[in-house]
């Protein structure tokens, strides 16, 4: 068995070498129902007697297809903790529509929104019949239209805007195939990641968080979800955010 429970939860977390998606694999190792944590990155990570690793490319169909494939089911939790505020040529996030470029856009939207929704194409089918299997993905308050007030950031905000309705979108679909299963976007605040470095100026020193704080909150969000809570964003402290 490798150390790995037989009869424990089988999670798998995308974007595992992240701040974020780092922390979540760390300490779902540590939980005892936990049997197995399927780390999935660009580059790999470090295996160890719970986690197993795996390569993919998000913008890439058929390597998110054939790392889903290698994990099988059934999973009882998966957590997209993939995102890009700038270009990853470091531009942005713009400031005006006079700064809009579709090449731009084009890159927030597939790393923010389209990788996502084919991660969930290729999971969801995964998920457990039974029990309470989770379906999460990291999303961002600047992505709700109703809690929009200063406007700006328009490809992430938009393209995380996407991601809340595709996996709202994901949780009607499974509410027909898989009633137990839930859905969420998750906001978890401001988190010291290299994503939000640039842009923490102003940010109260309570409300930035490290990385293992987010992943601790996440996990508690997770842990107190119920189908009804299905199709909804959720904020790092437990509340509902208007989408």
């Amino acid at each position: 068995m490798n150390g790995r429970m037989e009869n424990g939860k089988r999670c798998a977390v995308f974007g595992a070498s992240g701040g974020i998606g780092a922390a979540l694999v760390k300490q779902l190792c540590q939980r005892e129902d936990v049997g197995e944590v399927h780390a999935l990155s660009r580059g790999g990570v470090a295996p160890s007697p719970k986690v197993i690793s795996h390569r993919f490319d998000l913008t890439d169909e058929a390597s998110i297809a054939t790392a889903c494939a290698a994990i099988g089911a059934p999973l009882d939790l998966v957590i997209v903790a993939t995102g890009r505020l700038v270009r990853e040529n470091g531009d942005g996030p713009e400031k005006s529509w006079r700064s809009l470029d579709p090449a731009a856009m084009a890159e927030l939207f597939a790393i923010n929104a389209i990788g996502p929704a084919l991660i969930g194409k290729h999971c969801a089918p995964l998920l457990r019949k039974g029990g309470r299997p989770v379906f999460a993905a990291v999303s961002a308050k600047v992505g709700s239209i109703a809690d929009n007030r200063l406007g700006g950031w328009h490809s992430y905000r938009a393209s995380k805007a996407a991601l809340n309705m595709l996996v709202r979108n994901f949780a009607i679909e499974l509410g027909r195939t898989n009633t137990a299963a839930v859905a969420v976007t998750l906001h978890p605040g401001t988190v010291d990641t290299a994503l939000s470095r640039p842009f923490q100026r102003g940010v109260p020193a309570e409300k930035l968080f490290t990385p293992a704080q987010s992943a601790t909150h996440l996990l508690s969000i997770i842990e107190g979800l119920t189908p009804a809570d299905s199709g909804t964003l959720i904020g790092w402290d437990g509340a509902t955010i208007p989408f």
